[in-house]
C-alpha cells in the first residue's frame, strides 16, 4: 500500500513538470526537474532498507586489559552457536527461521551468537574459488548481518575452518594443486605456502571490505560485528612445535588490523598448552593434546590478538570418564585460562563454544543443565570481581524443522525448560554488574518478570 501511494504521488509529479516544461521557459523546466528528482530520490531512496525499520545507533565493542568495553563501560557476554545463518539465509524461502532464531536468542537476553562468514567450494560457496565470490551468498551473509542488528544481537564471524565441513584449510591446498602453484598437498600448507596465503588474505580483504547491499555499511565499518575470528580450531600437527602456526597467527593478525581497526579479533583456539608450556601435563586432558602445534598462552600473546578463546568438549577429550569426572575437570580447565588471561596474557578470555554430547553412554538431560551450569556460575563468579571471565558461547542452539543442522550437541532451548530458564538466568546476572544502558535496556523487561 505504501509503495502504491508513492508511485501515483510520482506521476502527478510528473504531470506537473510537464506543464511547466510546456509553458514556462527555460528556468521552470530546470527547476521542476530538479524538484521531480528529489521527491523520486525522498519517495524511493530507502525501499531497499524498507523491511528493516531504523535501529537505534550501536557504539563498536572495545576492550582495554582483561575486559570488554561498550560505550567505556564493561561488557560481559552470554551468547550462543549457530554456525549455519548464513547457509540457510541463502534460500529466501529458509530466511524466517534465522530471524526466528535471532529472535529468540534476544528473548533469551543473549547478545552474541558465532556464526560461519565462510564457506569454501562445494555447494552453495561463498567463495567459488580464490577471487571467485557468489554474489547471492554474499547476499545471504548480508541479510544475516543487517536481521541480526534488528535484533540487538552482535556477530562473532569466523573466517575459515582449519576442518573439512564448508571447505576449510583443505580447500584452499585443493585450489593451489588445481592452479599448479601449490607447493604441498598436505593440509598444514595452508599455513605456510605462499600462494594459499594470497588466497587467504584475497578472501579476509575482500569479507571485511564487502559493503552490504541492505545496510548500506562496509562490514569493517559495522558494529553488528562483535569480532572477527581468524580460525576455527587451528592445529598444525606437521609442526608440534608451534613455529608455523605462530608464524600465520602473527601475519594474519597484523594483516586483518591493518584492513580494519574498528573491531576486535580473537584466534579460534581450543584452548591447549603446547610442548613448552608447565601446563602440558597437569591441565590439558591428555599427551595428544600438547602436539597439535598450538599452544594457548603464547599463541594468544599476539599484540593484534585482542581476547583468547577456548572451547570445552570433554566427551571427545576423555572416552572413560563419567560425568562427574568431566564435570570436575572443566571446572579445572575454566579457571586455569581464566588465571592465564588474569596474570599472564591481562586479556579477556571466552568460552567460544562449550556442549554435552547426549551420545554419552551414561547421559540424562540433566546432566546438561548441571554441566553448563558448571561452566556459566565461573565465568559470573569472574565478571563479578571483574576478572578476565568475559562471556561464553554455547555450542549449538537451532530451531524446529532444522534437524539436518544438528549434531549431538544441539537442542531447540525452549524444548529444555531447565536450560532455557539458566540461559535467560545467566543473562540477567550478568546485566546486573554492568553499568552501560545499551545492551542493559534490552534485558530490563526480561529480568525484572525474573524478580
Amino acid at each position: 500500500m505504501k509503495r502504491d501511494l508513492r508511485s501515483h504521488l510520482s506521476l502527478r509529479f510528473l504531470t506537473i513538470y510537464r506543464k511547466m516544461v510546456a509553458g514556462n521557459g527555460l528556468l521552470y523546466p530546470i527547476l521542476g526537474f530538479a524538484s521531480c528528482v528529489a521527491f523520486i530520490y525522498m519517495s524511493f531512496g530507502d525501499l531497499k532498507l524498507s523491511s528493516f525499520p531504523k535501529e537505534p545507533k550501536l557504539s563498536f565493542v572495545e576492550r582495554n586489559g582483561t575486559q570488554f568495553l561498550l560505550d567505556g563501560k564493561p561488557l560481559y557476554v552470554n551468547g550462543w552457536n549457530s554456525y549455519w545463518l548464513m547457509a540457510h539465509s541463502v534460500d529466501e524461502n529458509r530466511r524466517p527461521m534465522v530471524s526466528a532464531m535471532l529472535q529468540a536468542g534476544a528473548k533469551m537476553g543473549l547478545t552474541v551468537c558465532r556464526t560461519w562468514a565462510f564457506n569454501d567450494g562445494g555447494y552453495d560457496a561463498l567463495q567459488i574459488s580464490p577471487r571467485q565470490f557468489d554474489e547471492r551468498v554474499f547476499k545471504a551473509l548480508d541479510y544475516v548481518i543487517a536481521e541480526a542488528r534488528q535484533h540487538g544481537i552482535r556477530l562473532l564471524l569466523s573466517l575459515v575452518n582449519n576442518l573439512q565441513a564448508y571447505g576449510g584449510k583443505t580447500q584452499y591446498v585443493k585450489w593451489a594443486w588445481q592452479e599448479g602453484v601449490g607447493l604441498s598437498s598436505s593440509n598444514d600448507s595452508f599455513f605456510f605456502d605462499p600462494s594459499i596465503r594470497k588466497f587467504f588474505k584475497n578472501y579476509v580483504m575482500t569479507v571485511l571490505t564487502r559493503k552490504n547491499t541492505i545496510t548500506g555499511i562496509e562490514y569493517r565499518n559495522d558494529p553488528t560485528i562483535f569480532a572477527w575470528e581468524l580460525m576455527n580450531e587451528p592445529r598444525c600437527m606437521s609442526d608440534p612445535s608451534g613455529d608455523t602456526l605462530q608464524d600465520w597467527l602473527e601475519e594474519m593478525s597484523a594483516f586483518i588490523k591493518s584492513i580494519d581497526k574498528n573491531h576486535l579479533l580473537t584466534i579460534g583456539l581450543e584452548g591447549f598448552y603446547g610442548p613448552k608450556s608447565p601446563k602440558k601435563s597437569t591441565v590439558n586432558p591428555e599427551e595428544w593434546a600438547s602436539t597439535l602445534g598450538s599452544d594457548f598462552v603464547h599463541n594468544s600473546n599476539i599484540t593484534n590478538v585482542d581476547f583468547t578463546s577456548v572451547h570445552i568438549y570433554p566427551d571427545h577429550w576423555f572416552h572413560d570418564l563419567g560425568f562427574e569426572e568431566k564435570r570436575n575437570y572443566v571446572s579445572k580447565w575454566v579457571h586455569s585460562h581464566i588465571e592465564d588471561c588474569d596474570k599472564v596474557l591481562k586479556k579477556p578470555v571466552m568460552f567460544t563454544e562449550y556442549g554435552l554430547s547426549n551420545q554419552n553412554k551414561d547421559f540424562q538431560p540433566s546432566q546438561r543443565e548441571q554441566f553448563y551450569r558448571t561452566i556459566l556460575d565461573i565465568i559470573y563468579k569472574s565478571a563479578k570481581k571483574k576478572g578476565s571471565g568475559a562471556g561464553a558461547l554455547v555450542w549449538q542452539f537451532f530451531v524446529e524443522g532444522m534437524e539436518e543442522y544438528n549434531d549431538d550437541f544441539g537442542l531447540v532451548p525452549w524444548e529444555s525448560p531447565s536450560i532455557y530458564k539458566l540461559t535467560i538466568e545467566q543473562s540477567c546476572r550478568l546485566a546486573r554488574i554492568q553499568e552501560h544502558s545499551q545492551e542493559k535496556e534490552n534485558l530490563k523487561e526480561l529480568c525484572s518478570k525474573r524478580d
